[in-house]
């Protein structure tokens, strides 16, 4: 269930009616590691596993390609879930030891995040040896929107999708949360083995730290937004060689890191 009718009035030149208006769905979830509560993150549900998956990637917890085992331990009208994995301790990474402790809200992809260390990130910077035009960014663009079926009813999701070097879409996930639907999208390719395939992710928002991270770890190496970029999102591209575009929208784009990757 990813949307909601709201009874709502709406006003245009001073004229009234109500209306049942559709609005994105933004519930809790639980996130339990071997019957342990690890955090609580306010998604749209829907492709929650993909979810939990491309988080525990992200988060370091998780990188083993073999299938995770889910349990559904409570679920509430298909929208509260509590969702436990079973992890053996052997295989929990790093990032097991900084346990978010906060409620992880759905813009804020750091929030939990104990101790100002934990937002580092280490590694060798990505090589790409392709180019790509602004015309092939806008093709891809159009692919993502048109699978952006929540957002057509509600207005109120964001998108990611991600592209192989073909431009071939290989996933589109939505969620409330910006940096959930990039979870969703690497939990999904996760699943299917796809994700060395990646080369191109698209979000339909603004691009933080966060969403750059979750891109370097990906090994995807080039990330076009539809809004802004922060300047730690910036920072980090430049160091670790993914090249950032934001503004991407109406044939526009300004390249902000890394911009050998963009054929003009």
């Amino acid at each position: 269930m990813d949307t909601l009718q709201y009874q709502s009035i709406k006003t245009i030149a001073k004229q009234q009616s109500f209306v049942d208006d559709t609005v994105v769905v933004e519930a809790p979830l639980q996130i339990n590691i071997n019957e342990t509560p690890y955090t609580v993150v306010m998604r749209t549900p829907g492709s929650d596993f993909f979810l939990i998956r491309g988080l525990l990637f992200a988060e370091d917890i998780y990188k083993k390609k073999e299938a995770l085992n889910y349990t559904i331990v409570q679920k509430e009208n298909a929208i509260n879930s509590i969702i436990n994995c079973s992890i053996p301790k052997e295989l929990l990474g790093k990032g097991y030891l900084n346990k978010r402790t906060l409620l992880s809200v759905s813009s804020c992809g750091i929030c939990g995040k104990q101790e100002l260390k934990d937002i580092e990130l280490s590694g060798a910077a990505l090589s790409h040896s392709k180019t790509i035009s602004n015309a092939n960014i806008q093709v891809m663009q159009a692919n993502m929107q048109e699978a952006q079926a929540t957002f057509h009813k509600s207005g109120g999701s964001h998108a990611a999708a991600i592209f192989d070097e073909s431009l071939s879409m290989l996933t589109a996930q939505e969620d409330i949360g910006r940096h959930n639907a990039v979870d969703k999208c690497i939990g999904a390719l996760l699943q299917e083995s796809q994700l060395a395939q990646g080369k191109y992710l698209m979000v339909s928002g603004r691009v933080s730290y966060e969403i750059i991270s979750k891109a370097f770890f990906a090994k995807i190496p080039v990330v076009v937004a539809v809004s802004a970029c922060s300047s730690l999102a910036i920072d980090f591209a430049k160091e670790f060689g993914i090249c950032l575009i934001g503004f991407s929208r109406d044939e526009k784009m300004t390249i902000y890191a890394n911009p050998q990757y963009i054929n003009l």
